[in-house]
Order: structure tokens, then sequence, then C-alpha cells
């Protein structure tokens, strides 16, 4: 599975609530990939009126689909201290991964969500997430994971 993702779509901060994260994660993806932060964030707040995006033990998924894209994008957010998202399991969220898909792309949606999925289920993988203090680092977790796997 191809997603793209670039350096400046991650970030670590100090985030209070789930509106917030989306705004923050939305900028991820103006910053990095040049899309209209407004419209990302209207796409994900729609998604999240059908159902949290909580995925469980502390990992959300907010995203959407845009005609700004021509493959699926993501921005990953870590946050100092967890936000209730709504989860299903009601654990509060630490890692936000946002994922931008292209409007027509329904099957290569659902392949880059459970990409997502399967990563963070990976019990070491998590503790390595949650345990790295720096976008860098996050970065180069996840750019090595997402290269052994495509191999």
């Amino acid at each position: 599975m191809e997603i793209s993702f670039l350096p400046e779509a991650v970030s670590c901060d100090e985030i209070e609530t789930k509106d917030r994260a989306l705004s923050r994660i939305s900028g991820l993806f103006a910053d990095a990939y040049g899309l209209d932060a407004d419209a990302v964030k209207e796409g994900m707040e729609r998604r999240e009126r059908l159902g949290s995006t909580g995925f469980g033990r502390g990992v959300a998924i907010p995203h959407c689909r845009s005609p700004q894209v021509s493959r699926p994008q993501m921005a990953v957010l870590k946050l100092s201290n967890p936000i209730d998202f709504g989860a299903a399991d009601a654990v509060p969220v630490d890692l936000v991964f946002g994922l931008v898909s292209p409007e027509s792309g329904g099957a290569t949606h659902l392949h880059a969500l459970a990409a997502i999925s399967r990563l963070t289920r990976d019990e070491t993988m998590l503790s390595a997430l949650l345990d790295a203090d720096e976008a860098d680092a996050l970065f180069a977790i996840l750019t090595n994971r997402f290269q052994r796997d495509a191999a």
C-alpha cells in the first residue's frame, strides 16, 4: 500500500480537545501536501459525525476523501497528554493518524485505513511510537516500517 508520508506531516504537540486535534492534523496536511486545511477539517468532522474514529488503544484515525489528492496521504500527531476522542474502548487518544484519500478511491482508502490499523495493532510498533518524543523519531519509525512492509 502506497501512502504519501512526509516529515512535515508529523508533529508532537500539547492539545487539549478533539476539535483542536482535528485542526492541527488538518494544518499538517496543508503544510506538508498543500491541501486546503479547512476542507480537510470539514471532511474529517463530517466523518466524525458518523461515529468516532477513535480506533482504540489510544489511537484515532480521522479520515476523509478529497478531490485534491491522487493517492492516500497521511499525517501523524502525537499528543503529550491523551485526549477524549470518543473511542469505543473509552481509552483517551495519544496518537492521531490522519488520512486523506482520493474521492474515487474506495478500495484504496480502505486499504490505507487497514494498513494504519495493522501498524497500530502491533504491540512493539505501538510502544515504539508512544515512546518517541520528537517528530523526527516518529517519522523514522514509521518510514522504516512502511519500507519494510513494501519490500
